[in-house]
Order: structure tokens, then C-alpha cells, then sequence
């Protein structure tokens, strides 16, 4: 009795909905989740037809499905699971996941239906296919001379595919092209952030809170853009083999108490970044542009995956044979899934959200660390934050 009041107690107030129905397709038990997504009661929906609940053309064909299952065994949706349509009681349709198991119950089969509502999904899909056209309309319109670059391009990439010695010089032109692209989105981005400083100084007189809430909307969007820009010249520049480090002496202190400070300027509200070293060494010999872009990309996650008024921690420590940087937040965190695909090209946690990104960043940072022969690594809970640990061994 204890286990069935556990096994209810479960169903109740599991976050998907849960359904099971007989062999001929009539609903037996619903779970509140179920009921919530579909906008019935249980007594509407206990003994119909599972029907009711699909639009056309699932609602006609379910139990053709099942008899279909029944007679030959070839599973159309049970034990595979797919993406259906819903339909609501006031007659909307809605997407979701759904998984169907068969149960052997009594000397008698009982399907039991999983649902999982993607509607939050589908939106942020749509509004980042909404963007992204937007953004497409805008290069389009202010890039005509880029499109003649690409025309060119395209010609010249025609003739110099004949031999390997083409093959090569395509090579550079492919990466001029994605240095002009670059520079030629940069010009209005440029462009659009004075003009929405000015536009904010201008408008200092009115006190428009709105005003001012629109303003810094533009400036995040231009800064995510320019972050795009950024990663993708990094990445290509990787791709093409011509990062090299360059190894200078400089004080190690100094170099992270200027990022502190440049960094603090873009954190939330009352979001603090607090910066210690350990040890009396603070001389080091490393690339500073590859160790700073690295710090930066690390620090910046941890602001944009925390909430306000939190603090972030940076450390630095000089050590008899390493120096360590560790970058510590206690935001989102990253679900234990997502580890092992943390540091691929375009991949982001699946906890992200709408919190933009290109997936590039620490894809970057760890091909950076294996340039100049460090290693990374990091600790992460979702809820209980997040920390980055980089080392280099220490040159003589």
C-alpha cells in the first residue's frame, strides 16, 4: 500500500503528463499535469476515447495505429516516442514529446503516455528564427558592396580549385573575407552604438525611464552581435592555423586587477567581481592576449548566467611549477548532461534559455589553453553555480 501511495504521490505532482489508456484507446488515468496542459477535468476525459485529445489527422487514425501495433508489432510511436500535436479542450493545439510504453498489467496491456510540452521551446525557436531574419534584412540592406566581395569571391574560388597551389591561395581569400566581413559588420555596429549614445544624452533632459530602458536594449544587442563577430573571426583564425602564442614577462597582478575593473563595468546590479592572488610571485611568462581573451570569455559567462546581487570570484595563484586562474559563480550551473559536450564548437546547455550566446566561447578558451600548453576544467551544479579552473605550467 505504501509503494502504490508512493507511485501515485509521484504521478500526481510529476511536471509531465502522464496517461494511460486500454488496448482500444480509452483514457483509464490522467495525472493534474495532463489536465493542465489539455485544459480538462478527469472526469471529461476518464473512459473517452484518447482521441479527443489529438487534432486531425492523429484523432482519426489512433486506433488504426493500435490495431496496426496489436496485429503485426511494428511500434508507429510506442517504445520509439516522436513530436505530436495536442488539442486543448477550447480547441488550440499545442507541440509536445511524446513516449508511449506498453505494460503488462492484470493479463491485460496498458499503454501509458509521457508528455512533455515544448511549447516554450517552439516560441524560443521561433523568436530566434524572427531575429535572425531580422538581423539577415539589416545586413542585406546595409552590406551591398559585401555582396559584390562574395560575387567575387565566388569566381575566384571557381578558378583557383583547379590545383593545389588555387587550392591554397582560396585559402586566403577566404580568411580576408571573413577578416572584410568583419570589419564591414563592425562599421554600422559601430555606427548604431554612438548613435544610441548620443541618442542618450540627448534625451538626459526628459528623464524617460523608457527611453533609457530602450537605449540599453540596443547597446546589449550590439554588444551580443559584436561578441558574434568576435568569436567567429577567433574561430576562423583557429581553423586556419594562424593563432600562434606569443610569449611575454609581464606582472600577473596588475594584468588581472585592469580585467577586474573592465569586466565590472558590464556586470548586472549589484553583481561584484572579487580578484585575489596567492603567492608572493607575480611575474609570469604567457601570451597576455590569448590568457586575457581566455579570462575575459570566463568571466563574462559567469556574469551572464548569474542573477544581480551575487558575487563572482577570480583567483589567480603562482605556484612552484604552475600558475592556476579559477573563475567561480554560483549561477545556473550546467546539467550533468551537458558536460561532456561543454567545450564543442556551437554547443550550449540546455538550461541556457534565452540568454544569447553562439556556443563558440569556450570552445575558443580551451583551444587557446592547449596552444600555450594548459589544461581546463570545471565543477558545475545546476543551481549551485559553476567554476573554471585553467593551469600553465610555469616556464624557467
Amino acid at each position: 500500500m505504501e509503494r502504490a501511495a508512493l507511485l501515485n504521490a509521484i504521478i500526481d505532482n510529476a511536471i509531465d503528463g502522464i496517461i494511460t489508456i486500454t488496448d482500444r484507446g480509452v483514457v483509464e488515468s490522467i495525472n493534474p499535469s495532463a489536465c493542465k496542459l489539455f485544459g480538462y477535468e478527469p472526469v471529461e476525459v476518464i473512459g473517452s476515447n484518447i482521441a479527443m485529445l489529438m487534432p486531425p489527422p492523429d484523432r482519426n487514425r489512433h486506433d488504426e495505429y493500435i490495431s496496426r501495433y496489436e496485429h503485426t508489432g511494428q511500434a508507429h510511436i510506442i517504445g520509439i516516442g516522436r513530436e505530436v500535436q495536442g488539442l486543448r479542450k477550447d480547441g488550440s493545439t499545442f507541440p509536445f514529446r511524446l513516449g508511449v510504453s506498453e505494460v503488462q498489467y492484470s493479463g491485460r496491456k496498458i499503454y501509458t503516455g509521457f508528455i512533455h510540452d515544448l511549447t516554450r521551446e517552439k516560441q524560443a525557436e521561433d523568436r530566434l528564427k524572427e531575429y535572425a531574419g531580422r538581423l539577415e534584412q539589416q545586413v542585406a540592406e546595409r552590406t551591398q558592396s559585401l555582396q559584390e566581395t562574395v560575387a567575387a569571391l565566388q569566381q575566384a574560388k571557381e578558378e583557383v580549385s583547379q590545383s593545389l597551389i588555387k587550392e591554397k591561395e582560396l585559402s586566403q581569400l577566404k580568411s580576408r573575407f571573413v577578416s572584410m566581413a568583419s570589419h564591414e559588420f563592425r562599421t554600422p555596429l559601430s555606427s548604431i552604438q554612438l548613435s544610441a549614445s548620443l541618442i542618450n544624452k540627448y534625451a538626459e533632459p526628459f528623464r524617460n525611464l523608457n527611453i533609457a530602458k530602450h537605449i540599453g536594449k540596443i547597446k546589449n544587442s550590439v554588444g551580443n552581435l559584436t561578441g558574434i563577430l568576435n568569436d567567429f573571426l577567433s574561430l576562423e583564425r583557429l581553423e586556419a592555423g594562424k593563432t600562434e602564442p606569443v610569449y611575454t614577462r609581464f606582472d600577473l597582478v596588475t594584468f588581472a586587477e585592469e580585467i577586474t575593473e573592465e569586466m565590472q563595468l558590464v556586470a548586472k546590479q549589484n553583481q561584484h567581481i572579487i580578484y585575489q592572488h596567492t603567492g608572493t610571485e607575480s611575474l609570469i611568462t604567457l601570451d597576455q592576449a590569448l590568457l586575457k581573451n581566455c579570462i575575459i570569455n570566463l568571466i563574462g559567462n559567469a556574469i551572464k548566467y548569474s542573477g544581480e546581487n551575487t558575487f563572482i570570484e577570480f583567483n589567480t595563484e603562482i605556484r612552484a611549477s604552475q600558475f592556476v586562474v579559477t573563475v567561480k559563480d554560483n549561477g545556473i550551473g550546467i546539467p550533468e548532461s551537458d558536460h561532456k559536450h561543454l567545450f564543442e564548437a556551437f554547443f550550449r546547455a540546455h538550461n541556457t534559455g534565452n540568454i544569447p550566446g553562439t556556443g563558440l566561447g569556450l570552445n575558443i578558451v580551451t583551444r587557446y589553453v592547449g596552444l600555450m600548453n594548459g589544461k581546463i576544467k570545471f565543477e558545475s551544479k545546476v543551481n549551485q553555480g559553476t567554476s573554471f579552473t585553467i593551469t600553465f605550467p610555469i616556464k624557467a
